[in-house]
């Protein structure tokens, strides 16, 4: 970090210039935040650290918008976006729906404690949680719940039937309790990178 703060300087008229002036100051200081960061990840360089906080804000800026942003070429962004990629770093890239628009009014959490964790009743619990469509998240806890899930469904009574239906008659279940979400007063923000 140390070294590479003297050349961000050296650099940083041109490096403003080529910003647009609505994301210049906000992406310049939320890539400077994000390198105190980087002593936690040795393989990253601060221009990767500064690729991915962008990528996480916008998948679909263009290389050579990044280009600028970042002080390369687009050919070198794209190699690091690739290398990036290869190394895991980057999964894949989402698009964000609106679940209301698309008639999921209802979204809430759902903790499911287990009677037995006997392997192939376990394995036939996680097999439903994962071909459920209205099931979006699951987690393994620790404490009373044993599986904490993120649901969507079209109204209560479809959550409801989820629970009733699917859930409560499996042997491996012990015990569902559900938590509506009445306000999403922050949605899946980036990772602190």
């Amino acid at each position: 970090l140390y070294l590479w703060r003297p050349k961000y300087r050296r650099r940083g008229a041109g490096f403003a210039r080529r910003c647009s002036k609505s994301c210049r100051k906000r992406d310049t200081l939320a890539i400077l935040s994000s390198l105190t960061q980087i002593a936690r990840m040795p393989s990253l360089d601060p221009t990767d650290v500064a690729l991915l906080t962008t990528l996480q804000r916008d998948a679909h800026i263009t290389s050579e918008k990044l280009g600028d942003l970042l002080n390369l070429s687009a050919s070198q962004v794209g190699r690091r976006r690739q290398r990036l990629e290869a190394e895991g770093y980057i999964e894949s890239y989402r698009a964000r729906l609106d679940a209301r628009k698309l008639g999921l009014s209802v979204q809430a959490f759902v903790s499911v404690q287990m009677a037995t964790h006997a392997p192939d009743q376990v394995a036939t619990f996680t097999r439903l949680l994962k071909t459920s469509r209205q099931v979006v998240s699951v987690w393994t806890l620790t404490g009373d719940a044993d599986y904490l899930l993120r649901v969507y469904c079209e109204d209560l009574s479809a959550l409801n039937r989820l629970i009733h239906e699917q859930l409560l008659p499996n042997a491996a279940v012990a015990r569902v309790q559900s938590q509506i979400v009445m306000n999403q007063l922050k949605s899946d923000a980036p990772l602190p990178v």
